[in-house]
């Protein structure tokens, strides 16, 4: 974890040094759940992406590009250029997925050099001060809570709405109008109007949490027109009955967001020309991940989750006129951790040289370029649990060989040894054939530099995988918002329990607002215990309430765990939903 006066550091010396020279503009858009698989540029035939195919034949390519093949990790690797295992961002929930906020963000840089930056989507690394998007780097975020709509993390009032959403602009929540994707490009394309009458160069993320489940609200024109269709092509696996049925509608839905987020794509690039910053545009396109279902994905094999191919593979297209060439494919190995440094390239930005960064740019390589292009190793392992475990669903890629472990996301431990896989990816991009027996000094090879990545990056600091704190009491936060996202706990049931890890430098006075899932509420009595530190409250919520206030507590200084326990004569007991903490002095 870098320090961020490193930034400061840095961001005086460059005022210093010379007067900042505005560069192009960049705009990183990712979508969720989406897979490789899902564009008519990548060979998909039935989903309709006529925008993004349209980019990508303009486009320069990365092919051979490697995402996380789950949420959190990935967006800590693009916005740090570091392995997330770095940033303390482990896993996508229960208190797993807040990036450290020492760590040095894109944005950051970008601002510190004269940049205007948004964020307009999903943030997905910390909803508390000061890991909120505003907190590191962003002027301006719209944004959803935790993972995603429809997630324990979002106001009750959003009722699991992915049409008119609640949303927070700088952590003040606001109604919003329209489908989800359709409002972050709104903002988005509101944003680029400021910065253009401003003449500021702008650095905009453009993260959707579309087609990411659950699909019951989902763009109804596109989902008429795709329940008219046969998608059955696309799916894998091929069940019976009443699971084939469910299948293809999901199928469905999912294939109405893809077109949705098209259509919003077409929408950006007409605006650009229209206001005459296509020249001056950088536009770039992944996944975050592998899709969230058994469909087609070309030639690879997997989905979301997965470390075969099909769940960490992502098209990489860089819209560039006049600075790439349209249709440069290029096949060396590059990932996530790269964007950063290759953003900051292409905007004539140096990296800052206290960052170690483990990303390497690839602009030359799109931009015509004459340096070297390393023979390196790519790595990227992601599983449940509070520690990453070595060999555990883990992938390493050299050159054409890839060395892997798929014991499997959602466990946080595998049993007994390994079972290593080994492919020549340029003979079988389908991982079909193990050739671990058969080419043993390759596989010992490739074996040694996972285990010396995994002791690397785990000596960093020896509390790397401890979450960070979340600080109460600040100026920059009144009123705090405790979610199940950012808990310790034991999983998401509206019975689960869990504590939160919170911070603050004196002890100061709040209320304390204690909200229950809705499927918890009783019609008898429910006793709650408040558990700060060494204080502990107790209260009583009448039958068929939702909620309960706590007035003029005491938190402790310094660091503790705040826990509300849940009594129900007959039951186990549980956790709130929310917890939401005021501080009375401010």
């Amino acid at each position: 974890m870098k320090s961020k006066l490193t930034l400061v550091v840095y961001s005086v010396l460059i005022f210093v040094a010379y007067a900042k020279v505005a560069g192009p503009n960049v705009i990183l858009m990712v979508t969720d759940d989406a897979g490789w698989g899902d564009y008519g540029a990548t060979g998909n035939t039935l989903f309709k992406t006529p925008h993004l195919d349209a980019m990508a034949k303009a486009s320069g390519s990365m092919d051979t590009f490697y995402v996380s093949p789950v949420c959190s990790p990935t967006r800590a690797c693009l916005m740090t250029g570091r392995y997330n295992y770095r940033t303390r961002c482990i896993d996508t929930w229960l208190g797993r997925s807040m990036l450290e906020p020492e760590e040095v963000t894109i944005a950051e840089v970008m601002k510190t050099e004269g940049y205007a930056t948004g964020i307009f989507g999903k943030w997905h690394l910390g909803d508390c001060y000061p890991m909120r998007p505003h907190d590191q780097g962003f002027d301006e975020a719209l944004v959803h809570l935790g993972g995603g709509l429809a997630q324990p993390s979002e106001p009750l009032e959003n009722e699991r709405r992915y049409t008119d959403p609640i949303l927070f602009r700088n952590g003040v929540p606001e109604q919003t109008k329209g489908f989800c994707t359709d409002v972050y490009f709104d903002g988005a394309l509101e944003f680029i109007g400021k910065q253009k009458k401003a003449g500021k160069p702008f650095f905009i993320y453009l993260p959707t949490n579309a087609p990411h489940g659950p699909y019951h609200d989902v763009p109804a024109e596109w989902l008429a027109y795709y329940q008219k269709q046969d998608l059955t092509p696309l799916m894998v696996h091929q069940p019976k009955g009443a699971k084939r049925e469910q299948q293809i509608d999901t199928l469905n839905r999912v294939a109405a967001m893809v077109s949705n987020f098209d259509d919003n794509v077409g929408r950006l690039m007409k605006a650009l020309r229209s206001q005459g910053l296509e020249k001056d545009t950088i536009v770039i396109y992944i996944d975050d991940n592998g899709p969230n279902s058994m469909r087609y994905v070309g030639k690879f094999r997997g989905m979301k989750t997965h470390v075969h191919e099909g769940g960490v593979r992502s098209p990489c297209w860089v819209y560039a006129p006049g600075r790439v060439k349209a249709g440069l494919a290029r096949p060396e190995l590059a990932a996530h951790i790269d964007l950063m440094p290759t953003i900051l390239e292409a905007c004539g930005i140096g990296v800052p040289k206290a960052l170690e960064l483990d990303g390497i740019s690839f602009w030359h390589l799109l931009s015509g370029g004459r340096k070297a292009w390393p023979d390196r190793q790519v790595i990227i392992q992601s599983h449940r649990g509070n520690h990453p475990v070595k060999y555990h669903h883990f992938m390493i890629r050299q050159g054409d060989w890839k060395l892997l472990h798929a014991s499997g996301f959602g466990k946080s431990n595998f049993e007994g040894a390994p079972k290593f896989e080994l492919y020549n990816l340029a003979d079988d991009p389908g991982e079909k054939i193990n050739l671990a027996h058969k080419e043993p000094e390759r596989f010992r090879q490739l074996k040694a530099a996972y285990e010396d990545w995994f002791s690397e990056v785990g000596a960093e600091d020896p509390q790397n995988y401890t979450p960070p704190v979340i600080t109460i009491g600040s100026d920059h936060e009144a009123t705090t918002h405790l979610t199940r996202q950012d808990w310790r706990g034991d999983n998401w049931s509206p019975r689960g329990k869990g504590s939160w890890l919170l911070g603050q430098l004196e002890a100061d006075t709040y209320e304390v607002r204690v909200v229950l899932h809705p499927d918890t509420v009783s019609e008898k009595p429910i006793q709650m215990r408040l558990i700060a530190g060494g204080l502990v409250l107790n209260g009583s919520l009448p039958p068929n309430t939702g909620d309960f206030k706590f007035e003029g507590v005491t938190l402790p200084a310094g660091k503790f765990n705040l826990a509300v326990i849940l009594k129900e004569e007959g039951r186990e007991d549980w956790g709130p939903l929310h917890v939401q903490l005021t501080c009375m002095s401010k």
